[in-house]
């Protein structure tokens, strides 16, 4: 028997002190934008814009909240000591990569936070949360325990969840989160089928310029560890070609929904074949629609986001992109989201949205959500205030008009007044969010 469940779009609040390091080697968008005066306000507000949006849609939405920045404790056991804004000078005349990671913006891309599975998936019923160990970038990686604290408050019920800490922190076992795994259905609430993106295992990563994130040992371990029934997933390898060209999740590259797959024909390795595995171990009809390189070359893709487009099943049963703005000024990528809308699939809609202070830094609409499936009754055992209704969404307006900047410098990330300002915001935050004590700042 089926049981109800939704899928909610859990996003990241962009913080308050949003700003363009340029600190994501293979992120070509970061890599340009590096060192650019960014406008956190602004940010912010487009993120909320873009989460109204699909609660208009009917999609539920929820929040996940902001990461600490700077983070003093990162500094502090590398041996630099004294004062925090005495600190932060030391750092940025002495290391200039440590500054920036300690400042980093990125936590704002949920969809790297955690892998996610339904209690339908897993053998024991509960839900399962593993965040990402983020190891492939220093700023990144950062991000970890604080993910496992955010899901523990969160997902507290023993009865309803399971949250895993992330797995260990070695290459071998590098885990980029939900942003290299799909999870195919045909409702949220039946058993749904994991296809797992990696691009590097145990043998020599042979890619030149830009590493591949994810490995299959950590793809491998989550199956394991969320109890899911290993003929339910499937694990496909990343054409290393377009990693090359700046597809450094598989989440630039491809989307899927229930039982719809958007994908480009450069995406994987020996791609007819995974496909055919694909159809083979799934119970209902797919959709798979391609994107081929002439009508959209990998870098237009990249330059696009259009593979980072949302895909969400509408109260109506028809699917919708929600696809950033740069994807329509790009012609070759605003014919591909004509053709698709116009043939015989369930996507009949596309809605853009601005969120252009994301996508400076590298990261599309798809990057800024974590999609996980829930019941009612496990919607209930959630007592933080973390699902978006008009009452938050006002009252999250109110909160980043009052502490948000909208112009911030490299050199205003030394300013000891943005510390305090960032922490005081984090900090009223939590209680609005009803999270308790999460960040380190407020243990001291």
């Amino acid at each position: 028997m089926t049981r109800k469940a939704f899928e909610i779009n859990f996003d990241g609040l962009v913080g308050p002190t949003h700003n363009y390091a340029g600190l994501a080697l293979g992120n070509l968008a970061s890599e340009k934008n590096a060192y650019k005066i960014s406008n956190p306000k602004k940010a912010a507000l487009q993120g909320l814009n873009k989460m109204r949006l699909l609660l208009e849609l009917g999609i539920p939405q929820a929040i996940l909240p902001p990461h600490e920045r700077p983070l003093m404790p990162f500094l502090r056991n590398l041996g630099f000591a004294g004062k925090d804004v005495n600190i932060l000078k030391t750092v940025y005349q002495q290391s200039p990569e440590l500054f920036r990671a300690a400042y980093s913006a990125s936590s704002m891309w949920t969809a790297n936070a955690a892998t996610v599975t339904p209690s339908s998936d897993s053998q024991d019923n509960r839900v399962h949360f593993t965040p990402a160990n983020l190891t492939s970038n220093l700023h990144r990686s950062l991000e970890a325990d604080l993910y496992y604290r955010i899901f523990k408050k969160i997902f507290s019920n023993p009865k309803y969840f399971e949250v895993h800490p992330p797995l260990i922190s070695h290459l071998d076992f590098a885990d980029e989160g939900a942003a290299n795994h799909n999870r195919f259905c045909s409702e949220y609430g039946e058993k749904g089928f994991h296809l797992f993106v990696y691009g590097r295992s145990f043998e020599k990563n042979n890619i030149i310029r830009y590493p591949a994130r994810q490995s299959l040992q950590a793809s491998q371990s989550i199956m394991r560890l969320h109890k899911i029934d290993p003929n339910q997933a499937l694990f496909i390898k990343q054409n290393s070609r377009v990693i090359e060209e700046g597809v450094f999740h598989n989440d630039v590259i491809s989307v899927a929904n229930q039982n719809v797959f958007l994908y480009h024909q450069s995406a994987f390795q020996n791609l007819h074949l995974q496909l055919n595995l694909l159809k083979k171990s799934v119970s209902f009809p797919l959709y798979l629609l391609s994107v081929s390189d002439v009508e959209l070359s990998v870098k237009s893709a990249v330059k696009s986001y259009l593979f980072n487009s949302q895909l969400v099943t509408l109260n109506s049963g028809e699917m919708a992109l929600i696809a950033p703005f740069e994807s329509k000024k790009i012609p070759a990528a605003r014919r591909v989201l004509l053709r698709i809308v116009e043939e015989d699939n369930p996507i009949q809609l596309v809605h853009f949205v601005d969120c252009s202070q994301s996508m400076q830094n590298g990261g599309g609409p798809a990057c800024l959500r974590l999609r996980i499936v829930l019941t009612n009754e496990e919607m209930a055992a959630c007592k933080a205030n973390v699902f978006l209704d008009e009452t938050l969404y006002r009252q999250l307006l109110t909160w980043v008009e009052r502490h948000y900047r909208d112009k911030l410098t490299t050199k205003d990330l030394l300013d000891p007044a943005l510390i305090q300002e960032s922490y005081t915001a984090l900090d009223e935050l939590t209680r609005i969010l009803r999270l308790g004590t999460i960040y380190t700042f407020q243990k001291v």
